[in-house]
């Protein structure tokens, strides 16, 4: 089994949502966390909490789909938690509308966070990981990255491109101990699909939870180095 203890982690959008309660499960098992996000308070906040659990925590504020702000962001983190050793790229956006109503503006922005947001942070973060060749890196994908629906052409095309991307990387990095996992959950109750109205944070019982989440990256970043989860689906057990 791998120990966690001691790693330092970088994770995107890490202030509310599947981030939150990935970044907390990691101060859980005492790994040092930096977040990033777009909403300085909200940062501070789990940030603070994060601390209360006994690790080294800190932030970066910054737009993923902004590679200037993400080089700049990254520089950062770096230089206030001396290293890194797991990714987790979860920063992204949704929007649901049909091919033809949908704004072209806001087709690309969910293309530019999702897809462009992740290449750039990974950009940044690898050279650390190569030079101490070994890592982890687990990319958010969706189940609406496995197949499209009606009204999710955006979304969809967003997280198909980061499956292609990742499974790409995974072979490219391998050689260098690196280990690389793609992640597909379906509908888990988090800010994102709450406010979307896909999902209900009363929803305990029928929907999953952002911790089920975090558990499953958990227990994959346990896993000896000799063994890599290329890729898991999370559903729930209620269709």
């Amino acid at each position: 089994m791998e120990y966690l203890k001691g790693k330092k982690a970088i994770i995107t959008g890490g202030s509310r949502g599947l981030g939150k309660a990935t970044a907390l499960a990691f101060a859980k098992e005492g790994i040092d966390v930096a977040i990033t996000g777009r909403h300085e308070k909200t940062l501070q906040e789990t940030v603070s909490e994060l601390q209360a659990l006994g690790v080294k925590a800190t932030y970066a504020v910054f737009d993923v789909g902004n590679y200037e702000e993400v080089k700049n962001g990254i520089k950062k983190i770096i230089a206030t938690i001396g290293a890194v050793d797991i990714l987790v790229n979860n920063a992204g956006i949704a929007a649901f509308g049909t091919f033809n109503d949908m704004e072209v503006n806001q087709w690309a922005e969910i293309i530019q966070t999702n897809v462009m947001g992740m290449y750039y942070v990974t950009k940044e973060v690898l050279p650390f990981l190569i030079e101490k060749n070994q890592g982890d890196i687990i990319n958010v994908s969706s189940t609406a990255g496995l197949i499209g629906n009606a009204s999710t052409s955006a979304y969809s095309a967003s997280k198909f491109a980061v499956i292609g991307m990742s499974e790409a990387l995974m072979k490219e990095v391998r050689k260098n101990n690196i280990r690389v996992c793609t992640l597909t959950p379906s509908t888990i109750a988090s800010d994102m699909s709450i406010e979307l109205g896909i999902a209900s944070k009363d929803s305990t019982e029928t929907v999953l939870q952002p911790e089920d989440f975090a558990e499953l990256i958990v227990a994959s970043l346990k896993l000896p180095r000799r063994a890599m989860l290329k890729g898991a689906s999370l559903w729930s057990t209620n269709p």
